[in-house]
């Protein structure tokens, strides 16, 4: 299970265990709702400390891989043929590359209309 997947569901479980546990409480239910919200929160601080920094770590390595791959994105738009190379082998798609566009000459120009004076 992800590790974000589980901070959630604890954070989430725990909300729902202490406002059950101030249900026989007589106050109104949106300062049942406030108050199991604050103190499940100082809660999941201290008892879901490892899940949170478990999906901290996932996080960080996802953006770090999110900032590697716009630099290599960069570098190959920028003209650095090695790094839009390394993208062609990452990437693994298998897929041909995009030819000319439909009516277009072997070169991927498109041949010139003819203009016409729609003005009579």
């Amino acid at each position: 299970m992800s590790p974000a997947l589980k901070y959630t569901l604890g954070r989430l479980g725990l909300f729902v265990l202490i406002f059950v546990l101030l249900l026989p409480v007589p106050l109104n239910i949106l300062v049942r709702a406030m108050i199991a919200l604050v103190v499940s929160a100082v809660l999941s601080y201290f008892l879901l400390a490892d899940w949170r920094n478990q999906m901290a770590e996932q996080l960080s390595s996802v953006a770090s891989r999110r900032a590697a791959e716009k630099e290599r994105l960069r570098a190959a738009l920028a003209g650095d043929e090695a790094a839009a190379a390394a993208g062609d082998r990452a990437s693994g798609s298998g897929q041909e590359p995009i030819g000319p566009a439909p009516g277009a000459s072997a070169d991927g120009t498109l041949p010139a209309e003819p203009v016409t004076d729609d003005k009579k």
